[in-house]
């Protein structure tokens, strides 16, 4: 399919590009941005005047639930939900039923996304069988089935020895270990970030230093190993001070942070909603602005939404019986425009932790608008507003922001020329 965008400002953070001009799609690739190649002749055309073109979101940690959770969400439910975020490309954690620790499951999540259509879907292997931290995954096997990159969650593994020999492994053969730091005996039983809010409202508390402790640990031992690290879902100031230290001296350390904890913080819980029940917490109002510094300066290059859809009943319990996780990939372009709009960042900055940053982090083939690149690219309205749960297509409706009116709008998902979403 021929197919010309017409009119668009053009934003490729990867290229510094930002300007008004065309874009020609043929074969999947970008043929051209600008003037139209030698006898190309459209067989659609897109008037994008008035909207944004950017490459298409890559979204680091998007829980598919399939296989084994059917009722939270399915690869074809979520990954439309991401599409209507503007994500063209997505890594989903390994926390499905059978775990991620075989070339098996990766094949089958990669055929049902394949069959689906709606995204890019590059799955992160478990790096110990089980993610129970003891016998390491088959991580080379899981490597030629698709796999990006290797963590074990919040499953900690608890002998620090068997880590350290993991990563040397890995480093052996090149692959990313993603960490989410936390140390399990200092957030063992906690519900909420250990602080004023937690104390007035009766929650056992998360101390900052569960992920601080934990957080200098692994990166001792990625200076030992050598291995390329990306750490997850940060939460604290302190530990984005930590990262900027590490990389200051050199390591081969990256970073993410959810969306939310750059909107949110522990003052959400006040009214007991299970909605704002997350794990690693929500944090201070300080934390949230460290993050945010950090994201500004580049420090934490990508932004992600941690999206973990859940049945109805999973939030309906007491705030302390209830699953953490908040469904957000739909909103990912709305809700990250809301940081624009407050003047935290300014749009080109934002459009690099949503798309080249997180794609760089990985060393996916994704992020970028050029010639002879995939054509997948996102088109939006940032005039427009997003009336978030409208039109809803994931499983999970566990989101506190719906019913907000956001600001910015998707208009087109297009992945590989192919349009996967079109509002």
């Amino acid at each position: 399919m021929r197919i010309r965008i017409l009119g668009a400002r053009v934003i490729d953070p990867n290229s510094s590009l930002d300007q008004l001009a065309d874009i020609y799609v043929e074969g999947g690739k970008i043929a051209a941005i600008g003037q139209a190649p030698a006898g190309f002749v459209a067989e659609q055309t897109i008037d994008a005047n008035g909207l944004v073109a950017a490459p298409g979101l890559v979204d680091l940690n998007v829980a598919l639930r399939e296989p084994g959770y059917s009722r939270k969400g399915s690869i074809a439910t979520e990954t439309l939900a991401a599409a209507a975020g503007g994500v063209t490309s997505l890594c989903c954690p390994p926390f499905t039923k059978p775990v991620l620790d075989t070339p098996a499951v990766a094949e089958l999540i990669l055929d049902r996304a394949r069959e689906a259509g709606h995204t890019k879907v590059f799955p992160i292997g478990a790096l110990s069988k089980g993610l129970e931290g003891e016998q390491l995954a088959e991580l080379v096997a899981l490597r030629d089935a698709g796999c990006v990159a290797f963590g074990n969650g919040l499953d900690s593994f608890r002998n620090v020895r068997t880590l350290r020999r993991a990563l040397e492994y890995a480093a052996t053969f090149d692959l990313t270990v993603i960490f989410h730091s936390q140390d399990h005996d200092l957030a063992e039983g906690g519900l909420a970030h250990e602080g004023a809010t937690a104390s007035f409202l009766g929650l056992p508390g998360i101390p900052e230093t569960a992920e601080t402790v934990a957080l200098a640990r692994d990166l001792l031992l990625v200076e030992q190993t050598g291995v390329r690290a990306h750490f997850s879902q940060l939460t604290s100031a302190r530990g984005a001070e930590l990262i900027a230290a590490a990389q200051a001296r050199g390591l081969p350390v990256s970073a993410d942070v959810a969306l939310y904890q750059l909107i949110l913080t522990d003052e959400a819980l006040i009214d007991f909603s299970s909605l704002y029940h997350v794990q690693p917490p929500l944090r201070t109002r300080a934390d949230r602005d460290g993050l945010r510094d950090a994201v500004k300066s580049g420090v934490i290059a990508a932004i992600a939404s941690h999206h973990q859809p859940h049945e109805r009943d999973a939030k309906l319990a007491p705030f302390g019986a209830t699953e953490p996780g908040i469904s957000s990939v739909q909103l990912l372009l709305p809700l990250a425009m809301s940081l624009v709009q407050d003047g935290l960042l300014d749009l080109p900055t934002l459009l690099a932790r949503l798309s080249s940053g997180p794609a760089n982090a990985l060393r996916l083939p994704a992020g970028r608008l050029a010639a002879g690149a995939p054509a997948d690219i996102l088109l939006f309205d940032p005039q427009a507003s997003t009336v978030a749960g409208e039109r809803w297509y994931s499983k999970g409706a566990n989101c506190p922001f719906i019913d907000h009116c956001l600001p910015g709008a998707v208009r087109y998902t297009l992945v590989d020329g192919h349009i996967s979403y079109q509002a």
